[in-house]
């Protein structure tokens, strides 16, 4: 029998504070101010609207500030509240000496600078990271999809300090998110990576597909089977990001439909940040996923996949927060022998304790959890 498993872990060892904050009006400015300052310092060319806009970011990510009077100083700080400005080379603005007056944009485009926005990141909260590592521990997985880990040192310190070495392989490739929240993959001794395939690069009509990627692992398990592992992490909900989902569940069923089309077995895994509205069966932006006679199947459509008491799988695990999604492809679906959400170390944004699962008495707080996603895991007799 073999576990595959698929678990957002929001970062093993540090995280952005942004991440952190649980006030939504308080991030989604913070993160829509990095990605849209990230886009303008990348141009060729700064036009004298694209400074004062260049300026306005940085005051909202908290590197310049504002004073009583609306002079915008630099904000001198050895830890930051949200972001550092690093600039390596060249000159990017200039303080007057006269404190009235305002910082400038002094660079004219991307050549005269090098340098970048970078979140500023804040150590996990220790017991949630060790809660992790017994989530990962109970549900034993031989095949398990990471999702949000930092780096790929990283997920070898989880294995070597906190999981006792569980996992033979560990692999993560860079993907097209900045801020150290990429998917990976650990697999346990005996189930080979025999090859690893990243579509960081793929693009469709409208630009780039793939928030992080959708890296596709070749695994081979001790029985023979060979499993083509895909996986991935769509477009986050804040600010809607309902067109990049179906995109990205567009390429994920065209990647998929040709390995299978190759008579290869495929299991795609992923936080894919999209549930059911009440009341429909799927999540209205992942129908490439299931439509057009889909050699996919997703896990919560096989008999025996347990959701226990709620159906979703993240925070409160209503339906519409059902986000973390594992399918099979139809050559699995008679190897499938069970599976179902793992909800022991997810407390979620409520105050007092879940009711509607059990959970780890050693947690007492949101802090202390391993994630607020459920484990999603499938076992298949291959």
């Amino acid at each position: 029998m073999v576990k595959i498993a698929s678990f957002n872990v929001e970062n093993l060892f540090e995280r952005p504070k942004a991440f952190g904050a649980t006030d939504l009006h308080l991030a989604e400015p913070v993160l829509a101010a990095y990605s849209r300052v990230n886009l303008l310092i990348k141009q060729p060319v700064y036009t004298p609207a694209d400074k004062e806009e260049i300026r306005e970011l940085l005051v909202t990510l908290d590197i310049y500030s504002r004073d009583a009077q609306g002079v915008i100083r630099r904000k001198e700080s050895i830890s930051p509240k949200w972001a550092w400005l690093r600039k390596n080379r060249g000159t990017f603005d200039r303080e007057p000496q006269d404190a009235t007056k305002s910082v400038e944009i002094t660079a004219n485009g991307r050549g005269d600078w090098i340098g970048w926005i970078e979140l500023a990141k804040q150590p996990t909260d220790e017991i949630g990271t060790r809660t992790t590592a017994r989530v990962i521990r109970e549900v034993d997985a031989d095949i398990l999809g990471i999702i949000e880990a930092e780096d790929r040192p990283s997920l070898v310190r989880l294995n070597e300090e906190l999981l006792n070495r569980q996992y033979r392989h560990a692999m993560l490739v860079d993907g097209n998110d900045e801020r150290g929240i990429d998917v990976g993959i650990m697999t346990r001794e005996g189930f080979d990576i025999l090859s690893i395939c990243s579509n960081v690069d793929s693009v469709d009509d409208e630009g780039v597909v793939f928030s992080r990627d959708c890296p596709q692992y070749e695994v081979r398990t001790p029985g023979g089977a060979i499993v083509h592992v895909l996986v991935n992490h769509f477009k986050s909900q804040s600010g809607g990001g309902g067109p990049k989902r179906k995109r990205q569940a567009n390429k994920v069923r065209q990647i998929a439909d040709n390995l299978i089309a190759q008579g290869k077995h495929v299991v795609v895994m992923g936080d894919l940040n999209e549930g059911p509205a009440q009341g429909t069966v799927q999540a209205q932006n992942l129908v490439g996923l299931y439509e057009n006679n889909s050699s996919l199947i997703d896990c919560y459509s096989l008999d025996g996949f347990d959701v226990g008491a709620r159906p979703g799988s993240f925070d409160s695990c209503g339906l519409s927060n059902r986000l973390d999604y594992i399918f099979i492809s139809q050559s699995l679906q008679e190897s499938f022998n069970g599976g179902g959400l793992f909800r022991k170390g997810l407390w979620g944004s409520r105050v007092t304790r879940p009711t509607n699962w059990e959970t780890y008495p050693e947690m007492m707080e949101s802090v202390h959890q391993a994630s607020d996603h459920s484990l999603a895991f499938v076992e298949l007799d291959i």
